[in-house]
């Protein structure tokens, strides 16, 4: 999903210093306001964190380890229990989010099922229905293959395609309609040449089929992959973001995720981002609200957070606020656009 530049040109004529000031003074009357309701509301029993897929994706991976910090640091007095729940491509643990008392003690962690879903099923769910809560980080896509495979490149691997017969490559992905299979359509209208997509349950399944030379291709997320990237079964092609991964450290004997190049800058014009955030039922009290944005931003400050980050190879952007929904806002519209285009919308 392409990001935006955005102008501020209601601003632009001010100067500096004052804007600045104003900056400043803006963010720390947020940071009081959120402090002091964090400070007023607390969980009073076991929290549930809802993981609207399967095990070992990406989505299940960092709720995973976000429980685990917590546990590990004593950043919240109760529990925190992660649940699978991921029937209807995502649509059980959305519908469980929206049914929800708002009592502070579910929360739920999103990727693109949270606008896929809806689209591709008619579900009765949109995210407004929920109440946003914290982007945690944006997940990448990467374009792989087999180690063993012939394709050492992504001209390689588009001219095997293209020489093919319609069907003749099969992808694998998470689910039906939705992030892996329109990324996959998106390389199909780039290559001129079908494929034969075939879905599985999570994106851990999807990597381990890869390995197993039961497809020909994935386009994993860098954490559901990394493991047999770095175990030498996998080759990473290229990443469909605007620009490279930024974190230089070896994770082959050769590559880093810095030196995957862009998919756009090898000739396949496809970008795609996904949403890594937390949301909470509909009415969600700000008060409670605060207290997860408290709660996330101190996971966000540990050192682990950052080594996760650098391992999954995520993008670290956080939102939060009117911010976060502009966000939502554009990349609903966004998925409109792609599943529309697509083929892939409920029948009315």
């Amino acid at each position: 999903m392409k990001s935006g530049h955005h102008s501020s040109s209601g601003m632009r004529h001010r100067p500096a210093t004052q804007l600045r000031s104003w900056v400043v003074a803006a963010l720390l009357g947020c940071w009081a306001t959120t402090t002091a309701w964090a400070q007023t509301w607390q969980p009073s029993k076991s929290v549930e964190f809802i993981v609207p897929a399967g095990t070992g994706g990406g989505a299940d991976q960092m709720a995973r380890f976000v429980q685990g910090l917590i546990t590990k640091h004593k950043l919240m007095a109760q529990p925190m229990v992660v649940l699978n729940k991921s029937g209807g491509a995502g649509a059980e643990g959305f519908l469980d989010a929206k049914n929800a008392r708002p009592d502070g003690h579910k929360i739920i962690i999103t990727l693109s099922n949270l606008f896929t879903t809806p689209l591709a099923t008619g579900v009765p769910f949109n995210w407004k229905e929920l109440t946003p809560v914290q982007m945690l980080a944006l997940d990448e896509f990467v374009l792989w293959v087999n180690a063993e495979s012939p394709y050492k490149s992504v001209a390689d691997y588009v001219k095997a395609v293209k020489a093919g017969e319609d069907g003749k490559f099969k992808m694998g992905g998470t689910g039906s309609k939705q992030e892996d299979q329109i990324i996959t359509v998106a390389l199909e209208k780039a290559m001129g040449k079908k494929m034969t997509y075939i879905p599985f349950k999570g994106g851990g399944d999807v990597a381990v089929q890869l390995v197993g030379k039961h497809i020909d291709t994935t386009v994993n997320n860098p954490i559901e992959a990394a493991s047999h990237w770095k175990a030498g079964t996998l080759r990473a092609l290229c990443v469909f973001d605007h620009d490279p991964m930024p974190y230089p450290e070896k994770i082959t004997s050769t590559q880093s995720w810095k030196d995957v190049p862009t998919c756009r800058s090898q000739g396949l014009d496809v970008e795609y981002l996904m949403l890594r955030g937390i949301f909470m039922p509909p009415k969600s009290t700000p008060a409670q609200v605060a207290f997860y944005q408290d709660l996330f931003a101190k996971v966000r400050a540990l050192p682990e957070w950052k080594e996760f980050l650098e391992a999954g190879a995520f993008k670290d952007l956080s939102l939060s606020g009117t911010a976060y929904v502009d966000w939502l806002n554009k990349a609903e519209a966004e998925h409109v656009r792609l599943m529309t285009e697509a083929g892939f919308l409920a029948k009315k």
